[in-house]
């Protein structure tokens, strides 16, 4: 029996003044599935991130995550994934625990449920060790895991991970992956996932949606983004479909400030 799709969006168009950031694109996402955007920072991943998570409303178009609309079933939508922001979202000043305690209370988690559900994760992502200890005192990767962690608490059915492995060195960024690949096996999860990294696309995803200033200009596999461009890398069937090398830029700080602040009521 073929999956359903868990996302849905049709011809969604996101404007700011002058600017289209998203230029009427049309995508499906199956349940289970393992999604990835990429293209380079400013193709307009991002803010079609924020468009399924209730963070901007559309300019028109029409969008639906786990059959709700994120513009008028927002707190249905919310409760649908969890969500690891470009930036870093935690509070250094707390604790791994803590952290964890405070989305879940977020989230209405009933406490016995809550702390069997942090032990769990922090076991998982190699953590509990370290429950105590506050997170400005963890490296990149520590965070990263922690971060996903938290993201995984309410038994989401969507995760959504923002260049998730921005930063990290690439011995990191495969653990994580692993992490990441191993829970969504088990809690049977969707993942949707921006990249700049061809080679992570590449390994990790189950079909890649390749975007570039604001449109969507292919979607298929790797092997078959590679195939129908007669290519023999990922690289090469990018630079055959976009004409130009994927750019690597930094994230936005204030950015993403204001979305973590948007998404969670600007509870810290």
């Amino acid at each position: 029996m073929e999956n359903k799709n868990i996302i849905k969006v049709k011809n969604l168009v996101k404007k700011f003044k002058d600017f289209t950031a998203v230029n009427n694109i049309s995508f499906h996402v199956k349940e289970g599935e393992i999604f990835a955007f990429l293209g380079p920072n400013g193709a307009g991943k991002t803010t079609t991130i924020k468009t399924l998570t209730t963070l901007l409303h559309p300019t028109s178009g029409e969008i639906k995550v786990n059959n709700y609309s994120p513009v008028n079933q927002q707190d249905e939508v919310r409760h649908s994934f969890g969500i690891v922001f470009q930036d870093p979202s935690l509070d250094d000043e707390l604790t791994a625990y803590e952290n964890m305690e405070f989305h879940g209370v977020f989230y209405n988690i009933k406490k016995e449920i809550r702390e069997k559900r942090i032990k769990e994760l922090l076991k998982f992502v190699e953590l509990w060790d370290r429950k105590s200890e506050q997170v400005k005192t963890f490296s990149g990767g520590m965070k990263r895991r922690l971060e996903i962690a938290r993201g995984l608490l309410h038994h989401p059915k969507i995760l959504f991970l923002d260049e998730p492995t921005l930063g990290l060195d690439p011995q990191t960024r495969n653990h994580m992956w692993q992490y990441v690949l191993k829970l969504a096996k088990d809690e049977k999860m969707t993942v949707f996932f921006t990249t700049h990294y061809l080679e992570e696309a590449e390994k990790v995803a189950d079909r890649i949606a390749i975007i570039d200033h604001g449109k969507i200009v292919k979607v298929g596999s790797s092997k078959e983004l590679k195939k129908s461009t007669k290519s023999k890398s990922l690289e090469e069937a990018f630079l055959k479909i976009t004409g130009h090398e994927i750019r690597d830029e930094k994230a936005s700080s204030i950015e993403g400030l204001r979305t973590r602040r948007k998404i969670w009521g600007g509870r810290r």
